[in-house]
């Protein structure tokens, strides 16, 4: 023994995920821990918040901003066959984001602009630094407000729009931050997907999938669900904060990952099943199998960040709670994905992965050659999710024989 799981840790991991669904609050859960050669699946509760169809493994579920750490590898192929260089200008690919300018200050007015210091560089947009973002601390700014408005982001009424118009809107904007100069959330991820389309002139999603998903046998991973899968998917609760209400915030039948997106969203558009996934981590923990190269995974599942271009993301992870609900305690950011650089619960220091705002987690961790899985079909306006999220870590690890 010793290669995988004891059998009284799984049993009382199973008793966890058992009483999340049990209080009400959970209506379903996917779950998947990998080490060795054993892997573990419990698929509890049912598909709607009201009954239904019992969830199963192959559920397939949004995966919401754990679909970075996926969509990242498209961008890891091309540095790989050096069709792109990580300190290559964006400038051939991404000509809307030449000559940028910078905000003097965050909260400025958008006219009240200094001259970029430099260009951007692929370095720039792969570790999110490139001087776009998510900015939870900036909220109601002119320039967080300008974002919203554009479409540039998804989860909201306006639907992003198909890339070059996705570009375009963006080339509008100044920058927020000299780039380079620190982390920000999400956009990165997106803009990721446009360069690597426009490099390789397919679609990102075709990309992904003749180069990622076909190889590795994700086959049910891509931006949309098809008519004949969509009943493996469930509902998406996005519960009301004040009274727990459950809410649907995206329906299957018809929802939006019913059809092909206008924008293939690196940053949170994927939609998976806890196998694929698990198939995917597993490849980054064994050096790439032929997929990447062991240089590219070692560049992707290491700190990326200096001090102070983290000190962004430590604040959001940490000063931001109502945002994270304790998640986020890594330390450090890699290219797509979380690495922890310190113990901050039970987790070992290299651990990487990410967790996303439709109730999913997704990490490996080198160290223990350890994978877990969860996927819920609740999204993060409430605790909920992420409270089943912290508990199911700390019992897997706990079950490591």
């Amino acid at each position: 023994m010793g290669h995988g799981f004891s059998a009284t840790g799984l049993a009382r991991l199973r008793g966890v995920l058992e009483r999340h669904v049990e209080s009400g609050k959970i209506p379903g859960v996917v779950a998947l821990v990998g080490r060795g050669d054993e892997t573990h699946v419990e698929a509890l509760g049912t598909m709607r918040h009201d009954g239904g169809e019992p969830m199963r493994r192959d559920t397939i579920f949004r995966m919401a901003s754990t679909s970075k750490p996926v969509s990242m590898a498209a961008a890891m192929v091309l540095l790989d066959e050096c069709r792109l260089r990580l300190d290559d200008l964006v400038d051939p690919w991404l000509p809307e984001l030449a000559d940028r300018r910078v905000l003097k200050r965050i909260d400025g007015p958008l006219d009240d602009t200094v001259p970029a210091r430099r260009p951007i560089t692929v370095r720039d947009v792969l570790t999110c630094t490139f001087g776009l973002g998510m900015d939870v601390t900036a909220l109601g700014t002119p320039i967080m407000n300008a974002v919203f408005e554009r479409g540039l982001t998804p989860d909201l009424p306006t639907p992003m729009p198909e890339q070059d118009e996705w570009m375009r809107r963006l080339g509008e904007l100044p920058l927020m931050y000299q780039p380079g100069e620190r982390w920000q959330y999400h956009i990165g991820n997106d803009l990721l997907g446009v360069l690597v389309s426009r490099v390789t002139g397919q679609t990102f999603g075709t990309f992904l999938h003749e180069r990622i998903f076909d190889p590795l046998g994700m086959k049910d991973t891509a931006f949309h669900v098809s008519a004949d899968r969509i009943h493996r998917l469930p509902d998406l609760y996005a519960p009301d904060p004040q009274t727990g209400e459950f809410a649907v915030w995206d329906q299957a039948d018809g929802g939006r990952w019913s059809r092909t997106p206008a924008f293939e969203g690196g940053g949170g558009g994927l939609v998976s099943t806890a196998d694929d996934y698990h198939t995917y981590f597993r490849m980054l923990l064994n050096g790439g199998e032929g997929i990447l190269s062991r240089p590219a995974v070692e560049l992707m599942t290491t700190n990326r960040l200096t001090p102070e271009q983290n000190a962004f993301r430590n604040a959001m992870a940490t000063q931001n709670v109502h945002v994270s609900y304790g998640q986020g305690q890594h330390g450090g950011w890699g290219l797509g994905m979380a690495v922890r650089t310190y113990r901050g619960d039970y987790a070992s220091v290299g651990q990487f992965g990410w967790d996303g705002g439709s109730g999913t987690s997704t990490y490996a961790d080198p160290d223990k050659q350890l994978t877990g899985i969860l996927l819920t079909q609740v999204g993060m306006s409430v605790p909920n999710s992420a409270q089943l999220i912290h508990d199911f870590w700390t019992t897997v690890y706990q079950a490591i024989d």
